[in-house]
């Protein structure tokens, strides 16, 4: 059965009301889009043409974290959505009111729906499809459309991902620093 919620246009006005709040070491790119609800955590960045739209529901995301070029974050009435620390964001990639943990990889153009929880240290394949309510545990390389669990990530592997994260939190810097965007704190 269905959970009962306010009328839409509550609910719009409730999140709308709300103001992103942005770290003030967060870089966000000119073009980039953050709307209502939203928390932007520490060293984190948002890309051109990136969209975070928490207008019925929240958005959070944590430290760290690179939402790439044309990234698409947005919320359902049922679910929020999360995105832990050491987080990339492929260019495209679209993330629905769903759970991504720490030091995750989601690959260009994947797709990762509502209810969908994303373990510690994953690989989304570029244009994987994660379907509602589906549950990928920690270290997982994942791939397809539907997603499915391919095997299990090497070190190495993982060791990408922490790298790639810090490469997103120095070029962010050198943006800031170059004052492209934000402003430097």
């Amino acid at each position: 059965m269905e959970q009962e919620h306010p009328p839409v246009w509550q609910r719009l006005d409730r999140y709308l009301s709300q103001r992103p709040v942005i770290d003030p070491s967060a870089y966000v790119a000119p073009g980039a889009t953050l709307i209502g609800a939203v928390t932007l955590g520490a060293r984190s960045s948002v890309w051109y043409q990136a969209v975070v739209r928490a207008d019925i529901n929240r958005i959070d995301i944590g430290t760290e974290t690179n939402l790439q070029d044309g990234c698409v974050l947005h919320v359902a009435d049922d679910y929020a959505l999360r995105i832990g620390n050491g987080v990339n964001c492929g260019h495209r990639a679209i993330l629905h009111a769903c759970t991504v943990e720490d030091h995750v990889l989601v690959g260009m153009g994947a797709c990762v729906m509502d209810g969908a929880v994303i373990g510690t240290e994953c690989i989304i394949g570029a244009c994987a499809l994660v379907l509602k309510g589906t549950q990928i545990a920690p270290r997982s390389l994942v791939l397809g459309s539907p997603a499915r669990v391919i095997r299990e990530l090497t070190e190495r592997e993982v060791a990408g991902i922490y790298s790639l994260a810090q490469k997103y939190v120095g070029v962010a810097r050198r943006y800031r620093e170059g004052g492209v965007g934000s402003k430097p704190s």
